[in-house]
């Protein structure tokens, strides 16, 4: 919490020298030296909660001897120590990752369709800028290639033992610096590792869009091709199903209209036939009066002859309609 860390007392921030702070009438807060502990993690901890003064441990006379390390952590101060910001190349890069980041962020986003990324993409600035896209891709690739070989050669640099122990013999603090190092430079490997990594990403992220939203509006118009294919398939079926209609209901008229005629001809030949035999019996009567009823019987024969050609016509006719109605 912040109101846990106290800053620089008053004592603290007008007088510097140890001597001046005991001579200021103010209560100093000291925190005296121990062996092997108050190294300067430990003293940075308690100048925050408000202790004036803070000494290096006690020293262990073989190990300070013996021990280069020893004597460079037990001597070790901030003092004049700033920090050091990032280069302007890192700055950018670590900017580009972040931006990275959001975009791919929001192309995940899943309230947008792909349909309405395919509208953005197909603005006019984008077709302008497509020409020199590519390049600019293959551009961007080549320089966070570059950075990251760089950061990789720095971490294998300051990741060698050799090499720090080189720097421990000469210059009390090495260590810590070359550790400050070999965490700056992997700190760089990730930037520029996962800034490459995601620019490939977001590419064919971009990429995958486009097709999809291409692919839905492909299926959207196969849909409506299949919708129309079905609405003229039962259009089809239904006018089918009616034509079957009006044929059986014609078939069944003809049917009607052959059986009234049958009937009525069936009805005919039996007054014919009543005809006929009333007929016979008159001429069996009239044998004896051939002479007289010879004009009657001419007509008898020709009104026989006609109705046997009537018969034989009516006859024929129902031929034929039996054989359209087969």
């Amino acid at each position: 919490m912040k109101s846990d860390c106290i800053r620089n007392t008053i004592c603290q921030e007008r007088k510097k020298d140890p001597i001046e702070m005991f001579h200021s009438g103010q209560l100093v807060k000291v925190c005296a030296p121990m062996v092997r502990y108050s190294k300067l993690a430990f003293r940075t901890l308690v100048r925050r909660y408000s202790c004036d003064l803070c000494y290096t441990p006690m020293i262990v006379a073989a190990d300070f001897v013996k021990s280069i390390k020893a004597r460079d952590s037990e001597f070790t101060t901030n003092q004049g120590v700033k920090r050091k910001k990032m280069t302007l190349q890192w700055v950018a890069v670590a900017t580009f990752l972040y931006a990275e980041i959001g975009l791919i962020l929001i192309f995940c986003l899943p309230f947008i369709p792909p349909q309405r990324w395919q509208k953005i993409f197909s603005f006019n600035v984008w077709g302008k800028i497509a020409t020199f896209w590519n390049k600019a891709f293959l551009t961007i690739i080549v320089l966070l290639i570059v950075l990251f070989l760089d950061a990789v050669r720095e971490v294998r640099k300051y990741s060698s033992i050799p090499a720090i122990e080189k720097g421990l013999s000469s210059k009390p603090g090495a260590y810590e610096h070359a550790q400050m190092k070999l965490f700056r430079s992997q700190r760089n490997l990730y930037i520029s590792g996962f800034s490459l990594f995601f620019w490939l990403v977001l590419r064919r992220l971009v990429t995958l869009i486009t097709q999809l939203a291409i692919e839905l509006s492909n299926k959207g118009v196969l849909k409506t091709q299949a919708e129309n294919t079905n609405e003229a398939a039962k259009k089809f079926m239904e006018e089918n199903e009616r034509l079957k209609q009006l044929l059986k209901n014609y078939v069944n008229e003809e049917e009607h209209i052959l059986e009234a005629e049958n009937k009525t001809l069936i009805e005919d030949q039996e007054k014919l036939k009543t005809e006929l035999k009333k007929t016979s019996d008159a001429l069996s009567k009239a044998q004896n009066d051939v002479m007289t009823m010879k004009k009657q019987s001419e007509r008898l024969s020709k009104e026989y002859d006609r109705l046997l050609k009537e018969h034989s016509e009516l006859q024929n006719r129902l031929g034929k309609d039996s054989k359209k109605g087969l």
